[in-house]
């Protein structure tokens, strides 16, 4: 989180190799300085350096803080997320916060503040490959490009979910969380932490969190990977429509916890027939079983590297549907998943394999995976079974998988809430 007094500190100082001010310029509701691009070179070359910090509302040269009309602070945090996403490649993950500092005047005004870590990618603007050095950017050489791109791409020898995640601290992880994986006598010293991959060392020795030590074992991973949630909504009819949205929900957290708020969250939308026979019986309109498993599934497959991609789960009246970031890893394909098991994340299924689940949550089983590879089959064969028809996988723009899950049919019997 911001520190008002000490980014103001900052401020006071001018700026640095990880500081940029920008004074903001609107034209009706429409910022019309700094240019888009500028803005996109700057957080990039942040980026591809040290990291940094650049707030919006603050004249570089005077240091004044000049602040940004309170009616158009939305404009600004949605102005800075669209650079980050479409002006730099690959997209960027940053921290934009609202905050108020005082103005000379001593009365606080609004400003936007974006953190920037340093990150596992090397980054390309608008203008090309730029690198923070004092308080300006400088388009790198070819020669320094190539040792950038040779240094920064030993995170791909290991894999990606035991990468250090910049900014993180081995503080930082909760010892509720972290102790599940871990017998009860063992005591979390560094060398355990080691062992099981939690925590590893940066390219400068400073020690800190993996990335599946992020997603499993701290409170709130989207404070260093904000699109690490999933994003689900229940629409009323049988297309996207804002109009009709009967719920919507950002799920949050560890892992193993969106994982259950989401299946919650089916519970809770999904309809339920009640069948009239010698006993009344309620029959479900999805399995909660393949619900559970496409889940778990979704959250230890995807590719974390796509930065502002989240897992999105929508529930129709017809059909659930789950967009999840990331192609099939290796030589998979729709058809051969039934058959064949490839992990992209090694380590974040490791954990999930370990990670308890309570009774009462989950009846199918006691931890949240199983490395059996039984998920997908549980999927096809549940699902088919309640509706008649077969779940269906499919690969969109060879970026992301969708899985779609077909409801049960029950047209000809009245629907009660479920549960």
């Amino acid at each position: 989180m911001i520190d008002p007094s000490e980014l103001t500190r900052r401020i006071r100082l001018g700026e640095d190799s990880t500081l940029e001010l920008k004074r903001v310029l609107l034209a009706g509701s429409r910022i019309k300085s700094p240019e888009r691009n500028e803005v996109a070179d700057e957080l990039a070359a942040m980026a591809n350096g040290w990291g940094g910090t650049l707030v919006l509302g603050v004249e570089d040269r005077s240091r004044e803080v000049l602040g940004i009309p309170l009616d158009q602070l939305d404009t600004a945090e949605t102005w800075v997320r669209e650079i980050c996403n479409d002006s730099i490649m690959p997209a960027l993950d940053a921290l934009i916060q609202k905050t108020e500092l005082p103005s000379s005047d001593g009365i606080p005004v609004p400003i936007v503040c974006i953190e920037i870590s340093r990150s596992l990618f090397v980054h390309r603007s608008s203008g090309g490959y730029f690198r923070r050095i004092g308080s300006s950017k400088r388009e790198m050489s070819p020669e320094l490009l190539a040792r950038l791109f040779q240094e920064r791409s030993q995170s791909r020898v290991i894999r990606f979910d035991e990468s250090p995640v910049p900014g993180t601290l081995p503080e930082n992880l909760e010892e509720l969380l972290t102790q599940r994986f871990f017998r009860t006598e063992d005591v979390l010293d560094t060398t355990e932490l080691r062992k099981l991959r939690i925590v590893t060392e940066d390219e400068d020795g400073t020690l800190r969190i993996t990335l599946a030590g992020v997603l499993l074992c701290t409170g709130e991973p989207s404070r260093w990977l904000p699109h690490a949630q999933i994003q689900a909504v229940s629409y009323a009819g049988e297309r996207k429509d804002i109009n009709y949205q009967n719920d919507a929900r950002d799920i949050g957290g560890p892992l193993d916890r969106q994982v259950l708020e989401a299946l919650h969250f089916v519970r809770r939308n999904m309809r339920v027939a009640a069948e009239k026979s010698m006993a009344r019986t309620d029959r479900p309109q999805f399995s909660e079983r393949a619900v559970f498993e496409a889940l778990v599934n979704a959250v230890a497959h995807r590719d974390y590297s796509m930065a502002g991609a989240q897992v999105r789960l929508h529930l129709f009246r017809d059909r659930l549907e789950l967009i999840v970031p990331g192609a099939l890893a290796n030589t998979l394909t729709p058809d051969s998943m039934e058959l064949r098991q490839y992990s992209r994340n090694e380590l974040i299924v490791s954990l999930l394999a370990r990670c308890p689940v309570r009774e009462q949550e989950v009846l199918v089983r006691s931890h949240m995976m199983d490395r059996r590879g039984d998920g997908v089959p549980i999927i096809l064969s549940e699902s088919t079974e309640l509706s008649g028809r077969k779940p269906e996988y499919e690969i969109l723009d060879d970026s992301e998988v969708r899985l779609t899950i077909w409801g049960s049919e029950s047209q000809s019997h009245p629907t009660v809430p479920p549960g």
